[in-house]
């Protein structure tokens, strides 16, 4: 049974399943975007937020984690020169996943998955003003 199991199989064992979300991370950190199917998407997007949360230590062991998992240092020298100070000051929801619709030979729902490009600045919120009781319409 699969109660409470949380990763999705694919149809692959579990060393091409690993080889084909990092290498969906790969091409998103190297492209910036990456059209794929939206369950890929949502796992990728997964490892990708983690990888960004990790890389932004900007230390040896954290570089060497990050390494591990993708495999390829051209990718691991862009996340961390390139893409974790765009997202500096942003708390989470690094990436973003635009829906296409449906591919027209299986029908597969099908995403863009992008980092959001944006730099991140936390709304404000203006106090609100005492109310006094004499200042509200009597009814």
């Amino acid at each position: 049974m699969r109660h409470r199991k949380q990763n999705k199989k694919f149809g692959r064992s579990k060393s091409h399943r690993e080889a084909l979300i990092s290498m969906l991370v790969v091409g998103l950190i190297k492209s910036m975007s990456i059209k794929t199917t939206l369950q890929k998407a949502k796992v990728a997007r997964q490892l990708a937020e983690k990888l960004v949360t990790a890389a932004r230590a900007n230390s040896v062991s954290a570089r060497r984690r990050v390494a591990a998992r993708l495999g390829d240092a051209e990718a691991v020298k862009r996340l961390f020169e390139e893409i974790v100070p765009m997202m500096e000051g942003r708390p989470g929801g690094f990436t973003r996943i635009t829906k296409l619709g449906q591919r027209p030979s299986d029908g597969s729902e099908m995403c863009i998955l992008a980092w959001v490009p944006e730099k991140y600045e936390p709304k404000t919120v203006e106090p609100v003003s005492e109310i006094s009781i004499e200042d509200t319409p009597q009814a």
